[in-house]
């Protein structure tokens, strides 16, 4: 075939091409294939031991299974799909249960009451496993100002106790510490808690840090504050000899500056620049945020308006740069106002106290995940059994049309397909590709409940709707 074009030609033609767009893939190079934990617990450091997730997990279950004694009392506080149906009755509730027990897993989807006792107990399975995903040591908001001495000796004693949970197996799977920000006030009182920490860590471990630990640092307004931090990562790691980039960080997008620096600019892909590669997640901090918006006390809530806005600047500042996004916590605690010896009606008062908090934060969760944050806070406990609930929830409520869609959709091998009212394209199969990786992430579906799809796992491993189609192709 006759072409107008040289190789030399061509070749000056795709020359800076070529280096831009290698520049341009170096940045957005696309998520990460690790797992993302879908909450971060944050407790005050007084308080950290060893086996803390544990304790908080066990008391999760506890508060779960003390205001949901079953799942038609969990579908019905959670108003979950199929809830209307739910008998009130103890004794009808226990004998559906019974009912749903010798059910196969297909003739439990087709069940009207199928929906919420899965979900009741994957999350009672989920809190007896492994109840706290990511544990935030904090000596900020959760520690207030105490006097140095004190914020000296809680260092010293939280770092001897992560390095008793690493010996003995106890801590969570992702672990980190939140110190004071890097402002002229708190500077020097922030890097002599990490310094005390880290440096009795490491030697207490020989030099060995946890699993997926992370140093978080909150209030972040100029890209000096992560340069400084950085340089004291440096120092640590020539002290004790850890290889090169081995401390990672995250960062708190709670001040307006962290959305619209003074030059009008979005200053958070600069921000990640400066960290030399050791930012791997931001995390918002609600109260914070709204209140830098002069949002009133009452109307400080996770699904204001100004929060979406800060989301959506942070999703398109940060998308494909394999930097994890977390949103904040619901701070309305589902705890009863009555202790000790309780009468019924306070009894009962306690439990719609803790149901209508639960309604409320599963529908705080729910909408972060609408936005796209799969990750978020939880501030105590109780607030545990709504978080698995609503993660799980928002993913299974659409499993079936999913399966049905990307299978149909990979079968016909790229041809836009017209399944029920929903006209799917290219575009729409990495959408549905996304929604099996963020369910199998968070642990709402097992791996071979993706594989019915018709994908195999070295296919859902390359991430790429693309990519899988080109490699189909190529085989017919």
């Amino acid at each position: 075939m006759k072409l107008s074009i040289s190789e030399n030609k061509k070749s000056a033609i795709f020359g800076d091409l070529k280096t831009a767009n290698q520049a341009f893939n170096k940045i957005y190079k696309g998520d990460r294939e690790e797992r993302q934990p879908i909450h971060t617990v944050y407790g005050g450091a007084n308080l950290f031991k060893s086996n803390t997730t544990d304790v908080l997990g066990n008391i999760a279950l506890k508060s779960l299974l003390h205001y949901a004694p079953n799942f038609a009392e969990f579908g019905k506080a959670f108003q979950l799909r199929g809830c209307d149906k739910l008998p009130s009755k103890e004794s009808e509730q226990l004998a559906l249960a019974e009912e749903l027990k010798s059910l196969s897993n297909e003739e439990l989807k087709k069940h009207s009451a199928g929906f919420s006792y899965n979900i009741y107990q994957k999350v009672i399975a989920k809190l007896q496993k492994e109840g706290v995903e990511d544990f935030r040591i904090d000596f900020e908001d959760g520690f207030g100002n105490r006097s140095d001495k004190e914020e000296d000796e809680t260092a010293q004693f939280a770092a001897k106790q992560v390095a008793k949970g690493m010996q003995e197996g106890t801590l969570s799977p992702f672990i980190g510490i939140r110190i004071k920000p890097f402002t002229e006030e708190l500077k020097v009182r922030g890097l002599r808690t990490l310094d005390i920490f880290l440096t009795t860590l490491l030697t207490a471990s020989n030099g060995k840090l946890p699993d997926n630990f992370v140093v978080m640092l909150p209030k972040v307004t100029i890209p000096e504050q992560i340069i400084a931090l950085v340089s004291f990562f440096e120092v640590i790691e020539e002290t004790f000899s850890l290889k090169d980039g081995t401390l990672k960080m995250e960062m708190m997008v709670e001040t307006t500056q962290s959305i619209i620096a003074e030059n009008g600019v979005n200053p958070l892909r600069n921000f990640i620049t400066v960290s030399k590669g050791r930012c791997i997640a931001t995390h918002f901090g609600t109260y914070d945020y709204t209140a830098s918006n002069n949002i009133t006390a009452s109307y400080q809530e996770m699904d204001h308006d100004v929060c979406d806005f800060a989301h959506y600047m942070t999703k398109v500042a940060l998308a494909h740069t394999g930097v994890w996004l977390s949103d904040g916590a619901t701070n309305t605690m589902p705890i009863g106002p009555h202790r000790g010896e309780l009468t019924e009606a306070q009894e009962q008062e306690n439990k719609e106290v803790v149901h209508r908090s639960w309604l409320k934060g599963y529908d705080h969760i729910r909408h972060s995940l609408y936005k796209g944050l799969y990750q978020g806070w939880d501030l105590n406990p109780a607030q545990l059994p709504m978080r698995y609930t609503a993660v799980y929830a928002f993913f299974l409520e659409s499993y079936d049309d999913a399966v049905l869609r990307l299978k149909t959709f990979v079968e016909k091998a790229a041809q836009a397909t017209l399944i029920g009212d929903t006209f799917d394209d290219a575009a729409t199969g990495q959408g549905l590709l996304n929604y099996f990786l963020k369910a199998l992430n968070s642990g709402a579906i097992s791996i071979d409940e993706v594989l019915v799809t018709g994908l195999t796992l070295d296919e859902i491993r390359t991430r790429s709707f693309a990519k899988i189609l080109k490699d189909r192709r190529a085989k017919l």
